[in-house]
Formats: structure tokens, sequence, C-alpha cells
């Protein structure tokens, strides 16, 4: 019998960008369910303290450096977290970068940088995620986070705005193809989610007059995203593929 508290039991899922913020949270959360945790990212030291503080709540969790723009890093991660905690079931594919101007000052340098971490880097982690599982032929999650960047247009942010939006294209391609393979992909489309990225600004007057145009007046937190991230890996959710769900307090609706 599935132990209900305990949904991920035994099974292993990558994250990447899990040194700060979203990826941090989704280790905690998913390991706490059960899951076995890779946890990756380019800030050595604080994958080592994550470890230790999911170890301490009796997580099975292993570190793995990488930057997922190093395309050819990606395979050696992968079989080097199978290794240590057996064959991937999930994939949370949450490495991304933000910043930009106005259209006419944005640069070719400013560009490659976010199209590559958040559209080359996120396809070619789920492919290498998605291999894995139609190789082994026992299907597998794989959760890419996008943004409300995706479904509208922010404001000189249109190389994140356009990167985005990719993501969600993605997610449902890749849906629609490896459908048969029993391997389900769906995609978080969060709000402006407060972390240590845009902390600064927030506290700023330019940001509190931001929030307060909000629908509710607030900022979301990164712990609003757990259940949406638990829901998308359950294996109770079989019927689940190529969502995509934005999680924003009605941020959208205004």
């Amino acid at each position: 019998m599935t132990d209900l508290a305990r949904p991920l039991a035994g099974r292993h899922i990558f994250i990447t960008g899990a040194t700060s913020g979203f990826g941090e949270r989704f280790a905690h959360v998913l390991g706490g369910l059960g899951a076995k945790v890779s946890v990756s990212g380019r800030r050595v030291e604080r994958l080592r303290d994550l470890v230790a503080a999911l170890s301490a709540r009796g997580i099975e969790a292993f570190a793995v450096p990488l930057d997922v723009t190093d395309l050819a890093a990606i395979g050696p991660a992968l079989d080097a977290a199978e290794a240590e905690l057996g064959p991937l079931w999930g994939l949370v594919n949450n490495s991304g970068v933000g910043g930009g101007t106005s259209i006419e000052k944005e640069t070719v340098e400013n560009y490659d940088w976010i199209m590559n971490t958040n559209v080359k880097a996120v396809y070619f982690m789920a492919q290498a995620a998605g291999r894995r599982f139609i190789e082994r032929k026992a299907g597998g999650r794989i959760v890419n986070i996008a943004s409300i960047a995706g479904l509208r247009v922010l404001p000189k942010l249109s190389i994140y705005c356009i990167s985005k939006a990719a993501v969600v294209q993605m997610t449902r391609t890749m849906a629609i193809e490896w459908a048969r393979h029993g391997i389900n992909v769906n995609a978080i489309c969060p709000g402006y989610v407060e972390t240590e990225i845009n902390r600064d600004f927030f506290a700023t007057e330019a940001g509190q007059r931001m929030v307060a145009k909000f629908p509710r007046g607030r900022i979301g937190k990164v712990e609003d995203l757990d259940g949406i991230i638990a829901l998308m890996l359950d294996p109770k959710s079989d019927f689940m593929t190529g969502a995509v769900v934005n999680v924003d307090d009605g941020q959208l609706l205004r």
C-alpha cells in the first residue's frame, strides 16, 4: 500500500538550480514526500550545505555540481546522480536567469546568456532525462519552471519573456511527443515570488508600489509552490501532462 504521507518514497528526482530559491525549496518539499533528491547548481558550497540540511531531516540527497549551459556536462551529471541514488524518475528543470532593459538597448551577450540558460539548457536537460526514461520503458516526470512572463509581456524584459514563452511551448511539444512513452511533462508559471534575487527591489519604494497593484497586494513566497510541485510529481497524477499552470495569486488578471 502506498504511504499517503510519502507518495514519492524511493523515487529519484534531479533538481537543477538548487542552490537557492525555488530549487532549494523543492528539494526540501520533495524529499519530505519521500523522494531521493539530486541537487545541482554552480555554487558547490551551497550544494554541500543543502545536502547537509536535507540529510539532517533523514532525506537521501546527493550534490551534483553543474553549470547547465555546459551541455557536455549534463550526461555525466545524470550518470553520477544515478550511480549514487538509482535510476532517475523525475526532473525538475528549475535553472534560469533574468534581467534586461528596453529592446533598443539590449545586447547580444545578454540575449545569449538568457536564452542559453532558460531555453537551450532546459531543452537538453529534458532530452537527457527523456532518453533515460524511454530506454527503461518505465515512464517518468519532467517539470519545467517557466514564468507568467511566458504568458504575458513584462516591461523591459523582452528576452526573458521570449525565453519563458519558449519553455511553455517546449513543455507542450515534449508532452505530445513523449506521451506514448509514459513520460509526463508539465510546466509551472510562477508569478512574482520573493527570492534573494529580487528581495532588495521589493523592499524599495518602487517595489512596494508594484506589490500594491497586485490583486491581493502581496508578493509570493517560495513555499507557495509546494502544492503544485508535489502534484506534478505525484505518481497519482498520471493523467496530467502538457499542463501549463500559473501560480500567481491572480497577478495575470490585473
